[in-house]
């Protein structure tokens, strides 16, 4: 059985209902903020991830948010930014900024779904992924540049690096 056929029971649904019943299928903490807005936390690897998906009617855009604390040294910011930029670089999409004022490391992207289009619970769960995906991988680049004073293009290699063979 598809995902599509687990979630979906009419073919008539709003994006952030489509993503309330991914959140329920995976059994994901989540909250519905307004009819265009949820917002998840999502347990990962390496942190608990905040998650908010919203739906602007103008736009036809439905933006992932993915969020995670983050509050590296102020003398390491030069270098966390051109981690990001590095990071940026090898993602297809979505990309991540780092909010100083609120000190979150962020993840953004956006569905276009202009003309009536509509995404289907498998593009929305692989959004979601997608953004996962990338806070997992580079999380311990990050960490190294902020922490450890590693510069980004070695601290990149942590994140391109592949495990090969079995435990």
């Amino acid at each position: 059985m598809t995902l599509s056929e687990d979630i979906l029971q009419t073919d008539d649904l709003h994006p952030i209902d489509i993503v309330e019943n991914l959140a329920e299928f995976r059994e994901w903490e989540f909250d519905r903020v307004a009819d265009n807005q949820i917002a998840m936390a999502v347990e990962g690897q390496w942190r608990t991830y905040s998650i908010t998906l919203a739906w602007s009617d103008a736009d036809e855009t439905l933006r992932l948010i993915c969020t995670f604390d983050m509050v590296p040294p102020e003398d390491s910011l030069p270098l966390i930014y051109e981690a990001l930029n590095l990071a940026n670089d090898m993602c297809w999409s979505g990309a991540f900024s780092y909010w100083d004022e609120q000190k979150l490391m962020v993840w953004r992207y956006g569905l276009v779904l202009a003309g009536g289009q509509m995404a289907g619970p498998e593009q929305i769960d692989r959004m979601i992924e997608t953004a996962l995906g990338a806070c997992e991988r580079f999380y311990p680049a990050f960490q190294l540049v902020g922490w450890a004073n590693t510069p980004p293009k070695e601290a990149m290699q942590v994140a391109i690096a592949e495990a090969y063979g079995r435990a």
